[in-house]
């Protein structure tokens, strides 16, 4: 089991963040959940530059769930770059989205995705996504502890 238990959602529509936020509390595993709404201000988040320049660089996240249709830079180029950088390339990188395309799940696990979900339609079928989501990534799942900056 993971001791962090941070969230990095990056969801630009406000409606499939209320209820993605609400699943994932439903679950009843307990996380905090940071929200960015675009691919630059995910990658501000993650590597505390920008608007995150104040923010720890060293508390990152246990999961990112990545929604991949996403304003300023797409969710395959923040993968690209999460993969690109020794700092976050292990970090579990969920593609949730509502995209139906086969290539866009092809291209996400090419680009090193490590899970791709689709977002159901129904509310209880999200839910139930949702519960065995964050019940693996969170408490099942284990990821490596990120090399300490040298000062």
């Amino acid at each position: 089991m993971t001791e962090n238990r941070l969230i990095l959602m990056v969801e630009d529509n406000p409606d499939d963040e209320l209820l993605t936020l609400d699943a994932l509390r439903a679950t009843g595993t307990p996380c905090e959940i940071a929200v960015t709404r675009d691919g630059v201000e995910a990658l501000e988040f993650l590597f505390a530059d920008g608007s995150y320049a104040g923010r720890n660089p060293d508390l990152q996240p246990c999961l990112v769930l990545l929604d991949l249709k996403l304003p300023k830079l797409s969710g395959f180029e923040v993968l690209n770059r999460i993969r690109a950088d020794e700092r976050t390339r292990l970090m579990p990188v969920v593609l949730l989205t509502s995209s139906s395309q086969d290539e866009d799940m092809v291209r996400g696990y090419a680009s090193g995705a490590n899970s791709f979900v689709r977002k159901p339609v129904n509310y209880e079928s999200f839910l139930d996504s949702m519960r065995s989501l964050g019940q693996y990534w969170l408490e099942v799942n284990e990821i490596p502890r990120p090399a300490r900056r040298s000062p």
